[in-house]
């Protein structure tokens, strides 16, 4: 049965946050606050975590589009190509912040996707999840809990969130209501900029 935490954005415990990364390093699964949706998240380096993911979702890991997410901008080069001055510019202008970019992918990415040629990263606008991902010292990787067909309490309410999925992840941070609008989705990887899906994040491109 998950554990449920709660932690506050503004200044969360560094005691809880070694506490939740302990839970990541062994292969939990944990469902945390970002700044639009709640999200699942595992550690990128524990291929059963990400296998047990895959499974919740549905989904063949291999296909998967999972999210990475970052602290910073400064794990980027650990698995994305490198990038020109204006795509740095943009993704330094426009994160901490709801939107997920979507990257060329590099050598360096975990086995299961090396056959990826791009990779999402979104840097959120949360302390909460920051701070997990900084004392992990990688990327977590992640996806959204919102399901098209639920009533919205569901995904909104960290109390609700954790009935429904109690018996399927290892953690529940509630870090206080969430949203309801996930990431918008900006793909970098052609010669211009393309919004892939309208969110919570509006740029000027």
């Amino acid at each position: 049965m998950a554990e449920l935490i709660k932690l506050y954005d503004e200044n969360p415990n560094p005691k809880t946050i070694q506490h939740i990364v302990g839970v990541l390093r062994k292969g939990g699964l944990i469902i945390y606050p970002s700044d639009t949706v709640y999200a699942l998240g595992c550690d990128i380096t524990n291929k059963s975590a990400l296998e047990r993911v895959a499974q919740l979702k549905g989904v063949k890991l291999e296909k998967a589009n999972f999210s990475f997410v970052c602290a910073d901008l400064s794990n980027l080069s650990d698995y994305v190509k490198q990038i020109d001055t204006p795509t740095f510019k943009l993704l330094k202008r426009a994160l901490p912040g709801p939107y997920t970019f979507i990257l060329p992918g590099n050598n360096n990415l975990p086995s299961v996707f090396k056959n990826k040629k791009e990779v999402g990263i979104r840097v959120p606008d949360n302390n909460i999840i920051r701070s997990i991902v900084q004392a992990l010292g990688h990327p977590i990787v992640s996806t959204s809990i919102k399901d098209e067909d639920e009533v919205i309490e569901y995904t909104t309410d960290p109390e609700l969130i954790y009935e429904k999925w109690e018996h399927l992840v290892d953690l529940v941070i509630d870090g206080g209501y969430g949203g309801n609008i996930p990431s918008t989705v900006i793909d970098l990887t052609g010669d211009e900029p393309e919004v892939i899906r309208e969110g919570k994040g509006t740029l000027d491109l």
